[in-house]
Protein backbone atom coordinates (compact mmCIF):
# COMPACT_ATOMS: atom_id res chain seq x y z
CA UNK A 1 0.00 0.00 0.00
CA UNK A 2 2.76 2.45 0.94
CA UNK A 3 4.78 1.63 -2.16
CA UNK A 4 1.70 2.47 -4.23
CA UNK A 5 1.43 5.82 -2.43
CA UNK A 6 5.04 6.84 -2.87
CA UNK A 7 4.65 8.16 -6.44
CA UNK A 8 2.21 10.79 -5.11
CA UNK A 9 4.75 12.22 -2.69
CA UNK A 10 6.18 15.64 -3.44
CA UNK A 11 9.46 15.39 -5.35
CA UNK A 12 12.10 18.02 -6.10
CA UNK A 13 10.79 18.52 -9.65
CA UNK A 14 7.29 19.38 -8.41
CA UNK A 15 8.72 21.48 -5.57
CA UNK A 16 10.65 23.40 -8.22
CA UNK A 17 7.43 23.99 -10.14
CA UNK A 18 5.85 25.35 -6.96
CA UNK A 19 8.74 27.78 -6.58
CA UNK A 20 8.52 28.81 -10.22
CA UNK A 21 4.72 29.23 -10.19
CA UNK A 22 3.46 32.70 -11.01
CA UNK A 23 1.61 33.03 -7.70
CA UNK A 24 1.23 31.41 -4.29
CA UNK A 25 -2.25 30.30 -5.36
CA UNK A 26 -0.84 28.45 -8.38
CA UNK A 27 1.88 26.89 -6.23
CA UNK A 28 -0.66 25.62 -3.69
CA UNK A 29 -2.90 24.10 -6.37
CA UNK A 30 -0.05 21.86 -7.52
CA UNK A 31 -0.25 20.10 -4.15
CA UNK A 32 -3.70 18.66 -4.77
CA UNK A 33 -2.02 15.95 -6.87
CA UNK A 34 -0.16 14.93 -3.68
CA UNK A 35 -3.40 14.49 -1.75
CA UNK A 36 -3.50 17.87 -0.02
CA UNK A 37 -6.66 19.99 0.20
CA UNK A 38 -6.75 23.20 -1.81
CA UNK A 39 -4.68 25.68 0.21
CA UNK A 40 -4.62 28.38 -2.46
CA UNK A 41 -6.73 30.82 -0.45
CA UNK A 42 -5.27 30.08 2.97
CA UNK A 43 -3.28 32.40 5.22
CA UNK A 44 0.07 31.29 6.68
CA UNK A 45 -1.58 30.25 9.94
CA UNK A 46 -4.22 28.23 8.08
CA UNK A 47 -1.49 26.51 6.07
CA UNK A 48 0.25 25.59 9.35
CA UNK A 49 -2.99 24.15 10.77
CA UNK A 50 -3.65 22.14 7.61
CA UNK A 51 -0.15 20.69 7.59
CA UNK A 52 -0.34 19.81 11.29
CA UNK A 53 -3.64 18.04 10.65
CA UNK A 54 -2.15 16.08 7.76
CA UNK A 55 0.82 15.00 9.89
CA UNK A 56 -1.52 13.88 12.65
CA UNK A 57 -3.64 11.86 10.23
CA UNK A 58 -0.60 10.11 8.77
CA UNK A 59 0.84 9.36 12.20
CA UNK A 60 -2.48 7.89 13.38
CA UNK A 61 -2.98 5.83 10.25
CA UNK A 62 0.52 4.39 10.33
CA UNK A 63 0.27 3.60 14.02
CA UNK A 64 -3.09 1.88 13.50
CA UNK A 65 -1.89 -0.19 10.55
CA UNK A 66 1.67 -1.04 11.51
CA UNK A 67 2.27 -4.27 13.47
CA UNK A 68 5.01 -2.37 15.36
CA UNK A 69 3.08 0.36 17.16
CA UNK A 70 6.28 1.93 18.50
CA UNK A 71 7.60 2.57 15.00
CA UNK A 72 5.83 5.91 14.59
CA UNK A 73 7.25 6.99 17.95
CA UNK A 74 10.57 7.47 16.13
CA UNK A 75 8.96 10.53 14.56
CA UNK A 76 6.71 11.61 17.42
CA UNK A 77 9.59 11.87 19.88
CA UNK A 78 10.99 15.12 18.49
CA UNK A 79 7.67 16.87 19.13
CA UNK A 80 7.60 15.67 22.73
CA UNK A 81 11.07 17.07 23.32
CA UNK A 82 10.32 20.27 21.43
CA UNK A 83 7.36 20.76 23.76
CA UNK A 84 9.51 20.00 26.80
CA UNK A 85 12.03 22.66 25.80
CA UNK A 86 9.31 25.22 25.17
CA UNK A 87 7.64 24.52 28.53
CA UNK A 88 10.86 24.78 30.54
CA UNK A 89 12.07 27.94 28.81
CA UNK A 90 8.68 29.61 29.18
CA UNK A 91 8.64 28.79 32.88
CA UNK A 92 12.15 30.20 33.29
CA UNK A 93 11.22 33.58 31.79
CA UNK A 94 7.61 33.67 32.98
CA UNK A 95 5.87 33.59 29.59
CA UNK A 96 3.04 31.61 28.04
CA UNK A 97 4.18 28.87 25.66
CA UNK A 98 0.84 27.40 24.58
CA UNK A 99 1.13 28.81 21.07
CA UNK A 100 4.48 27.04 20.63
CA UNK A 101 3.29 23.57 21.58
CA UNK A 102 2.63 20.76 19.13
CA UNK A 103 0.12 17.93 19.38
CA UNK A 104 2.20 15.66 17.11
CA UNK A 105 4.03 13.92 19.96
CA UNK A 106 3.07 10.86 21.96
CA UNK A 107 1.22 13.20 24.31
CA UNK A 108 -0.52 16.43 23.20
CA UNK A 109 1.44 19.56 24.07
CA UNK A 110 -1.34 21.10 26.14
CA UNK A 111 -1.66 17.89 28.16
CA UNK A 112 2.09 17.73 28.75
CA UNK A 113 2.04 21.32 29.99
CA UNK A 114 -0.84 20.57 32.36
CA UNK A 115 0.83 17.47 33.78
CA UNK A 116 4.11 19.34 34.20
CA UNK A 117 2.46 22.25 36.01
CA UNK A 118 0.68 19.82 38.32
CA UNK A 119 3.87 17.76 38.78
CA UNK A 120 2.10 14.58 37.66
CA UNK A 121 5.23 13.07 36.16
CA UNK A 122 3.93 9.51 36.55
CA UNK A 123 1.34 10.21 33.86
CA UNK A 124 3.94 11.30 31.29
CA UNK A 125 6.11 8.98 29.17
CA UNK A 126 8.65 7.74 31.71
CA UNK A 127 11.92 8.87 30.13
CA UNK A 128 10.50 12.19 29.01
CA UNK A 129 9.31 12.86 32.57
CA UNK A 130 12.74 11.99 34.02
CA UNK A 131 14.47 14.23 31.47
CA UNK A 132 12.15 17.16 32.18
CA UNK A 133 12.67 16.82 35.92
CA UNK A 134 16.46 16.71 35.46
CA UNK A 135 16.42 19.66 33.03
CA UNK A 136 14.29 21.65 35.46
CA UNK A 137 16.80 21.00 38.24
CA UNK A 138 19.70 22.02 35.96
CA UNK A 139 17.87 25.20 35.01
CA UNK A 140 17.15 26.05 38.65
CA UNK A 141 20.79 25.46 39.59
CA UNK A 142 22.46 27.23 36.67
CA UNK A 143 19.84 29.57 35.14
CA UNK A 144 21.24 28.38 31.80
CA UNK A 145 18.55 27.17 29.33
CA UNK A 146 21.25 25.78 27.04
CA UNK A 147 22.40 23.29 29.68
CA UNK A 148 18.79 22.21 30.20
CA UNK A 149 18.51 21.66 26.43
CA UNK A 150 21.55 19.38 26.53
CA UNK A 151 19.80 17.15 29.06
CA UNK A 152 16.71 16.92 26.88
CA UNK A 153 18.72 16.31 23.70
CA UNK A 154 20.55 13.37 25.23
CA UNK A 155 17.29 11.89 26.46
CA UNK A 156 15.71 12.40 23.03
CA UNK A 157 18.43 10.56 21.14
CA UNK A 158 18.49 7.89 23.83
CA UNK A 159 14.80 7.25 23.23
CA UNK A 160 15.34 7.09 19.47
CA UNK A 161 17.89 4.33 20.04
CA UNK A 162 15.53 2.55 22.43
CA UNK A 163 12.69 2.52 19.88
CA UNK A 164 15.00 1.33 17.11
CA UNK A 165 16.25 -1.48 19.36
CA UNK A 166 12.71 -2.43 20.41
CA UNK A 167 11.39 -2.65 16.85
CA UNK A 168 14.58 -4.33 15.70
CA UNK A 169 16.43 -4.56 12.42
CA UNK A 170 19.70 -3.10 11.19
CA UNK A 171 17.99 -0.44 9.09
CA UNK A 172 16.28 1.29 12.01
CA UNK A 173 19.37 1.03 14.18
CA UNK A 174 21.34 2.62 11.36
CA UNK A 175 18.72 5.34 11.04
CA UNK A 176 19.10 6.13 14.75
CA UNK A 177 22.88 6.18 14.38
CA UNK A 178 23.01 8.53 11.40
CA UNK A 179 20.67 10.95 13.18
CA UNK A 180 23.09 11.00 16.13
CA UNK A 181 26.08 11.41 13.79
CA UNK A 182 24.41 14.33 11.98
CA UNK A 183 23.44 16.00 15.25
CA UNK A 184 26.95 15.58 16.68
CA UNK A 185 28.59 16.94 13.54
CA UNK A 186 26.32 20.01 13.66
CA UNK A 187 27.05 20.48 17.36
CA UNK A 188 30.80 20.17 16.88
CA UNK A 189 30.88 22.76 14.08
CA UNK A 190 28.65 25.19 15.99
CA UNK A 191 30.74 24.75 19.15
CA UNK A 192 34.00 25.41 17.33
CA UNK A 193 32.57 28.44 15.53
CA UNK A 194 31.57 29.88 18.90
CA UNK A 195 35.05 29.29 20.29
CA UNK A 196 33.79 27.10 23.14
CA UNK A 197 36.11 24.71 24.98
CA UNK A 198 36.25 20.90 25.20
CA UNK A 199 34.15 20.80 28.36
CA UNK A 200 31.31 22.55 26.54
CA UNK A 201 31.65 20.18 23.57
CA UNK A 202 31.50 17.18 25.91
CA UNK A 203 28.15 18.44 27.21
CA UNK A 204 26.75 18.94 23.71
CA UNK A 205 27.66 15.61 22.12
CA UNK A 206 25.36 12.62 22.50
CA UNK A 207 26.30 8.92 22.49
CA UNK A 208 25.08 6.31 20.05
CA UNK A 209 26.48 7.29 16.66
CA UNK A 210 28.85 5.38 14.40
CA UNK A 211 31.49 7.97 15.33
CA UNK A 212 31.90 8.19 19.11
CA UNK A 213 31.78 11.44 21.03
CA UNK A 214 35.35 10.74 22.19
CA UNK A 215 36.64 10.54 18.61
CA UNK A 216 34.82 13.76 17.69
CA UNK A 217 36.39 15.57 20.63
CA UNK A 218 39.84 14.28 19.70
CA UNK A 219 39.38 15.51 16.13
CA UNK A 220 37.66 18.79 16.99
CA UNK A 221 39.08 21.03 14.29
CA UNK A 222 38.14 21.60 10.67
CA UNK A 223 40.66 19.17 9.18
CA UNK A 224 40.02 16.50 11.80
CA UNK A 225 36.24 16.53 11.45
CA UNK A 226 36.42 16.30 7.66
CA UNK A 227 38.72 13.27 7.92
CA UNK A 228 36.64 11.66 10.64
CA UNK A 229 33.51 11.50 8.48
CA UNK A 230 35.28 10.67 5.22
CA UNK A 231 33.79 7.68 3.38
CA UNK A 232 30.47 8.03 5.24
CA UNK A 233 27.15 9.52 4.13
CA UNK A 234 28.18 12.65 6.04
CA UNK A 235 31.41 13.13 4.05
CA UNK A 236 30.05 16.06 2.01
CA UNK A 237 28.50 17.64 5.09
CA UNK A 238 31.78 17.37 7.01
CA UNK A 239 33.66 19.04 4.14
CA UNK A 240 31.12 21.88 4.17
CA UNK A 241 31.50 22.01 7.94
CA UNK A 242 35.21 22.59 7.46
CA UNK A 243 34.38 25.47 5.12
CA UNK A 244 31.99 26.88 7.72
CA UNK A 245 34.78 26.74 10.31
CA UNK A 246 37.01 28.65 7.92
CA UNK A 247 34.50 31.47 7.74
CA UNK A 248 31.91 30.10 5.32
CA UNK A 249 28.17 30.04 5.86
CA UNK A 250 26.22 27.44 7.82
CA UNK A 251 23.21 27.03 5.53
CA UNK A 252 24.80 24.67 3.00
CA UNK A 253 26.46 22.67 5.79
CA UNK A 254 23.26 22.12 7.79
CA UNK A 255 21.35 21.29 4.62
CA UNK A 256 23.99 18.67 3.73
CA UNK A 257 23.64 17.09 7.18
CA UNK A 258 19.88 16.73 6.73
CA UNK A 259 20.33 15.45 3.17
CA UNK A 260 22.69 12.75 4.41
CA UNK A 261 19.95 11.41 6.69
CA UNK A 262 17.52 11.46 3.77
CA UNK A 263 20.07 9.66 1.60
CA UNK A 264 20.18 6.89 4.20
CA UNK A 265 16.40 6.55 4.02
CA UNK A 266 16.59 6.06 0.26
CA UNK A 267 17.96 2.60 1.04
CA UNK A 268 14.49 1.58 2.20
CA UNK A 269 13.33 1.61 -1.43
CA UNK A 270 15.25 -1.63 -1.93
CA UNK A 271 13.21 -3.41 0.78
CA UNK A 272 9.77 -4.69 -0.20
CA UNK A 273 8.31 -5.41 3.23
CA UNK A 274 9.07 -4.66 6.85
CA UNK A 275 9.52 -1.69 9.18
CA UNK A 276 11.80 -0.04 6.61
CA UNK A 277 8.82 0.78 4.37
CA UNK A 278 6.83 2.36 7.18
CA UNK A 279 9.75 4.35 8.60
CA UNK A 280 10.76 5.63 5.17
CA UNK A 281 7.19 6.63 4.29
CA UNK A 282 6.60 8.52 7.53
CA UNK A 283 9.98 10.25 7.19
CA UNK A 284 9.11 11.12 3.59
CA UNK A 285 5.83 12.70 4.66
CA UNK A 286 7.66 14.66 7.35
CA UNK A 287 10.13 15.94 4.77
CA UNK A 288 7.31 16.74 2.37
CA UNK A 289 5.42 18.74 5.00
CA UNK A 290 8.57 20.67 5.89
CA UNK A 291 9.11 21.51 2.21
CA UNK A 292 5.47 22.54 1.67
CA UNK A 293 5.60 24.80 4.72
CA UNK A 294 8.86 26.37 3.60
CA UNK A 295 7.55 27.06 0.11
CA UNK A 296 4.03 28.27 0.87
CA UNK A 297 4.71 30.32 4.00
CA UNK A 298 7.90 31.66 2.42
CA UNK A 299 6.10 32.80 -0.68
CA UNK A 300 3.25 34.25 1.37
CA UNK A 301 5.86 36.26 3.29
CA UNK A 302 7.43 37.51 0.08
CA UNK A 303 10.65 35.51 0.35
CA UNK A 304 12.42 35.17 -3.01
CA UNK A 305 11.99 31.70 -4.57
CA UNK A 306 15.78 31.47 -4.99
CA UNK A 307 16.27 31.97 -1.24
CA UNK A 308 13.73 29.24 -0.49
CA UNK A 309 15.35 26.90 -3.01
CA UNK A 310 18.73 27.27 -1.29
CA UNK A 311 17.25 25.99 1.97
CA UNK A 312 15.08 23.23 0.52
CA UNK A 313 16.19 19.76 1.62
CA UNK A 314 16.27 16.72 -0.64
CA UNK A 315 13.02 14.78 -0.78
CA UNK A 316 12.47 11.03 -0.58
CA UNK A 317 10.33 10.79 -3.73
Amino acid sequence: MLRAREPRLLNLEKAGRMLDAASVEDAAKLLTDCGYPDMSQMSASEVEETLAQRRGEIFKEMQDLSPDKELVDLFKLKYDYHNAKAILKAEAVGTDCKHLLSDAGRIPGSQLLELYNEEKYSRMPEKLAAAMAEAKAVLARTSNPQLADFVLDKAYFGEIRDVADAVGGDFLKGYAQIQVDAANLKSAVRTLRMGKNQDFLAEVLVPGGTVSAERIMAAADKEGLASLFAHTKLEKAAALGAEALAGGGMTAFEKACDNAVNSYLQGAKLVSYGPEAVAAYVAAVEGEIQAVRMILTGRLAGVRPEAIRERLRDLYA
